[in-house]
């Protein structure tokens, strides 16, 4: 799975742009951008809008890499309910050791 950093990197490249170009463009910094592209921080919604922009394609498609949201509530729903953590944890050790892979658990996910 691509990370938003991936993402907007890759994209970036195909449309021809350097990091520093794509930065002074946004109004951001050189070396923010690129800790943005290294997974190192994450932007605000003002300058993912802008970075869109810039690079011709819409929000939306941004959005699909940025998975902060998901993560965050994810870790909310877990750290309250340790029965759920602990499901979690050892499905996770199946597809981390190869013995089920990421497919397989959302199939047994969406099957119940």
């Amino acid at each position: 799975m691509k990370t938003l950093g991936e993402f907007i990197r890759e994209t970036r490249e195909a449309a021809g742009l350097s990091l520093r170009e794509l930065a002074r463009r946004v109004e951001i910094t050189a070396p923010f951008l690129s800790d943005i592209e290294l997974g190192r921080r994450a932007p605000a919604e003002k300058n993912l809008a802008l970075i869109a922009k810039e690079l011709g394609i819409p929000l939306e498609q941004i959005h699909q890499y940025d998975h902060r949201d998901t993560v965050s509530d994810f870790k909310a729903v877990i750290e309250n309910n340790p029965t759920l953590a602990l499901a979690f944890r050892t499905q996770l050790k199946q597809v981390r050791t190869g013995s089920m892979t990421p497919e397989d658990l959302v199939k047994r996910l969406k099957s119940k």
